[in-house]
């Protein structure tokens, strides 16, 4: 695993710390995706107004999309995460590793987080029998916490799965 702050360009938004690993190490174990995530909170939350709220509600967030990446990914290949700032505004960027029917996953859920009605959307997802909509993680976050969702290729067989989450009002 290499862990550090990035010196790559991260457009408009400066990048605060990333991490990467072989995907069979990230998903050989449930309990890394509340590790990273709780790390990567209390790294970037130090500067914020309530760094105790922000670092709580920063770490739910990106183990929601954690939890996501481990239950849907492709066997192998390069993990990466990536948080950048910008003012009140976060992005977490995932790389993940995926075949083909991972990355048509990918790219519906991106498509459905941003059709509209999504508070429908999540009740309707979280009140049906059976199991959970693989999705549900990433339409908790687009309605609780207000992200933004975009996805991109990555090289290889790859997708850069990208939120962007306002945790933190500013004054104007």
């Amino acid at each position: 695993m290499n862990l550090g702050a990035a010196p790559k360009d991260a457009g408009e938004h400066a990048e605060l710390l990333e991490f990467d690993m072989d995907m069979d190490g990230f998903a050989s174990n449930w309990a890394y995706c509340d590790r990273l995530s709780t790390y990567f909170a209390r790294m970037i939350s130090h500067n914020r107004s309530d760094s105790l709220l922000y670092s709580n509600l920063f770490s739910s967030a990106l183990n929601e999309l954690l939890e996501t990446v481990y239950r849907l990914h492709a066997p192998s290949g390069r993990f990466v995460c990536s948080v950048a700032r910008r003012g009140a505004s976060e992005r977490i960027t995932l790389t993940v590793p995926v075949d083909a029917q991972t990355a048509d996953f990918y790219r519906s859920a991106v498509s459905v987080l941003n059709d509209g009605d999504l508070a429908s959307r999540y009740h309707t997802a979280l009140f049906t029998d059976g199991p959970l909509q693989p999705n549900i993680g990433l339409l908790e976050l687009a309605v609780d916490y207000a992200a933004r969702f975009s996805i991109e290729p990555a090289d290889g067989n790859a997708i850069r799965l990208i939120a962007d989450l306002k945790l933190e009002e500013t004054e104007a």
